[in-house]
């Protein structure tokens, strides 16, 4: 084990090898931090499109004030996806949550959580988003508190407001 270690550090293996296992790595850190569950259209509404996988969101998470947020295209699509940012603006984004043309990503993004990973994961993890299939999906929104968001929306709400819901009818 440790000539292993030994041989990775110094570079025995081709560079080739060596990228491939980091966007391994990376698909592993995308695959248990759950970002399908927020970025791959039909997982919200209980049948995920995997063919669009981490395509973007059809379902926006209503944030009181601040508006209506759907979990956009992580793809490497150039037009609708995250093409065209760079391996640091990746990195940049889900450490820190802010995007390259300097909005802030919605609070439901776990951004904070995320400024604990080591470099070398955050690079793994946009390594990974930059080697799988482009997915043409532009992504509604995002929505201001006073527009009328075009998806279905995910609202949290104080149980007052839930209960005084209207009831499903009876079957």
């Amino acid at each position: 084990m440790f000539l292993l270690a030994l041989a990775i550090a110094l570079g025995a293996f081709p560079i080739e090898a060596q990228a491939q296992s980091s966007i391994e790595r990376g698909k592993y850190l995308v695959t248990v931090a759950g970002c399908s569950d927020c970025h791959t259209p039909g997982t919200f509404l209980g049948h995920p499109d995997r063919g669009r996988y981490l395509g973007g969101s059809d379902v926006g998470f209503a944030i009181p004030g601040l508006g209506v947020f759907a979990g956009p295209n992580l793809t490497p699509d150039k037009e609708t996806g995250i093409g065209n940012w760079s391996t640091r603006q990746i990195v940049t984004a889900i450490t820190t949550g802010k995007r390259p043309d300097g909005r802030r990503l919605a609070p439901v993004m776990p951004f904070e959580a995320f400024s604990h990973l080591s470099s070398a994961d955050a690079e793994a993890i946009a390594a990974y988003l930059k080697s799988i299939k482009p997915v043409s999906n532009k992504v509604a929104g995002p929505f201001g508190p006073s527009e009328k968001p075009s998806t279905f929306v995910f609202a949290v709400m104080p149980a007052e407001t839930y209960s005084s819901l209207p009831k499903p009818p009876a079957q």
